[in-house]
Parts: structure tokens; sequence; C-alpha cells
């Protein structure tokens, strides 16, 4: 993120791309449109190009990153702009629920490693119901899959994971010299917001995440290949469901009936 005067060369085994274009960092804040009050919480917040302008719009900011050398310059950066707490952690074993406590419902934001963007995400998904929203800057193609409908190239268990519990919105995109060093790929960034009220209704939350894992883990096999050994097809077909579908046929109604049909 922005420059620091205490200079710090990106880490690639962090997987860290500082980002400095003040118009993107603009972009980024208005869409998050943090308010004083309000409980938010950076992931990976490197330089602090993100951490000072939420830090002043908030008043109090939670932070949560692994690089320990960056922590000082951070703290004197964001100096006399708000109370600024710091967790050195890895934030895919943090837990988010303690920031929670009886307050409000966390708002995270941060611009994510691309090397553990999807495992994080997947964490996120653990504490939704501590949430209020999310916003993130991950690789463009990672969002695109995030996105994606059923019978496009790009729909996945990411996809359907993270559509069952949140609504997603791709809000722009960001090219490569918007960052230090400049990453290989365009960027993108997208906005989750937990659902009130889920779109499916399935029996058993972790059936349905393994239904959903074994269809995708042979994604060019049908589904009577590809969950042998969870349903046969008879059950696929009394499901409602084509034996002979690929996975990214399938919508969230059609997963929920498969993950109902596995015997507990």
């Amino acid at each position: 993120m922005s420059g620091a005067a205490v200079r710090h060369s990106p880490r690639k085994r962090f997987g860290q791309h500082f980002l400095h274009d003040s118009d993107i960092i603009a972009c980024i804040i208005a869409a998050i449109h943090p308010a004083m009050g309000e409980r938010m919480v950076e992931i990976g917040p490197g330089r602090g190009a993100l951490t000072r302008p939420l830090l002043r719009a908030v008043g109090e900011l939670d932070v949560v990153e692994l690089d320990r050398d960056l922590l000082e310059p951070l703290h004197a950066r964001c100096a006399g702009l708000g109370t600024l707490r710091i967790y050195q952690a890895d934030a895919l074993e943090f837990d988010f629920a303690r920031l929670h406590g009886d307050g409000p419902r966390l708002r995270v934001a941060g611009n994510l490693p691309y090397n553990i963007s999807t495992p994080l995400l997947f964490h996120l998904l653990t504490y939704a119901e501590h949430l209020s929203d999310m916003h993130f800057m991950l690789q463009q193609e990672v969002v695109e899959r995030m996105a994606a409908e059923p019978g496009n190239p790009a729909y996945g268990r990411l996809s359907v994971m993270l559509q069952y519990r949140c609504q997603i919105e791709s809000l722009f995109t960001v090219g490569p010299e918007a960052f230090h060093p400049p990453p290989k790929v365009r960027s993108a960034v997208v906005r989750l917001v937990p659902r009130e009220t889920l779109p499916v209704i399935v029996q058993d939350e972790k059936r349905f995440a393994e239904v959903v894992r074994q269809a995708f883990s042979q994604r060019r096999k049908t589904l009577r290949n590809s969950l042998c050994g969870l349903l046969d097809a008879d059950r696929i077909e009394a499901a409602g469901v084509d034996p002979g579908a690929r996975p990214e046929t399938l919508d969230l109604a059609a997963f929920a009936a498969l993950s109902d049909a596995v015997i507990s």
C-alpha cells in the first residue's frame, strides 16, 4: 500500500502487492462508504493505503497483519487519526467472532494476497453471522468465479458456497500499475453481503458443502461419477437432478436437493 517513512520491500512469500494509486484508493473508500462508529476490520493493511482513510472515517479500526515488520511503520503512519488496534496474526486462523462481541456486526475490507484469497474467503464464511459486509481487492479471475452463474465456465465450488451465504457484486477492475510491485494479472474490487435469508434450505450444511466439494473435485465428470460414494444414479434422479449432468450446470436448489438426498 502507499509509501511509508520506513520503506518496506514487498515480500513474495506473503504475496504482497502494495496499493499506491490514489484514485483507486478513493474509489475503494467510496465503495465501502465507512461511517463514524462502525466496527471496521481490515485484513492485510500493509503500508496503510486503505488503513489511513478508513481509520479517519470510523475513528476506531482493527487490522490483522501477518508481517511483523509492517506493524511499527503502520502505527507511525496512522498516529493521530484515531484508535488503531493491530493484531499480528494469520488471517486464515484468526477468530473474527471475538472482534464482534456484543457490538454491531463487523465490516471487513482488505487488499487480499492472491495466494490465500480463496481459503480466506472460505474461512470468513464461517463467521458470516458476525459480518455486515465485506469489500475486497482480489485477482479478477477469482471475482469472476465468485459471481459466476450456472453454465459459465468460471462457475464452481467457490461460486456455489459464496452465493449460498452472500450476495456478491463485482464493482470495478484495477490494472497492475496500481500496485508495487505490479502483479501479473488484473484485479477487481468485490462486495459481499451476508444474506439475512438463505436462498435455499438444506438439512445439513456440512453435508451440503461436502456434496459441492465432491461434485467439483472432478468437474469434467457427470454427477453419477463425481458423486459416487455419496449418491447413486437412482438417488440423484429421485432428487430431481439428471445423473448425466455436470456440476457446473446446477443451481443452488439442485445442490440443496442432492445434499438432502444423501443418507446420513
